[in-house]
């Protein structure tokens, strides 16, 4: 069920999110500055292709200080509307039956989206 879930996931939409936080991701690199975002929104891509299945954990050491001011930066720089564009899409596909495992995938997108930092896609 997974692989027909992500299927239809890439062929409905998928793939262009991936596409757009891949293109960030790059632009976020070209700086050095802009590595360590550019480095959460390629993990960011990598879920938005292939959802179904993934999961979002924790990192044991992520309680560090860096990693919590990373993520209010990210959070200050565009997190929230990131995140914000997931939730809405999310509700969205909740409106119909058929919409609920795919609006399930973009709240997990969501609250990846919100703080990055310290996350890891199993």
């Amino acid at each position: 069920m997974k692989t027909v879930g992500n299927v239809i996931w890439v062929v409905f939409g998928g793939f262009f999110i991936f596409l757009e936080y891949l293109v960030a991701s790059l632009l976020l690199m070209i700086t050095i500055i802009g590595i360590p975002f550019g480095l959460q929104t390629l993990k960011i891509a990598m879920l938005a292709l292939w959802p179904f299945g993934s999961e979002v954990t924790s990192e044991p050491d992520a309680g560090g200080c860096l990693s919590v001011l990373m993520n209010v930066i990210w959070i200050l720089i565009g997190g929230i509307w990131i995140s914000l564009t997931h939730l809405v899409l999310g509700i969205l596909f909740c409106i119909t039956v058929v919409g609920i495992p795919f609006g399930l995938q973009h709240f997990k997108l969501a609250a990846l989206a919100l703080t990055p930092f310290g996350k890891d896609i199993n």
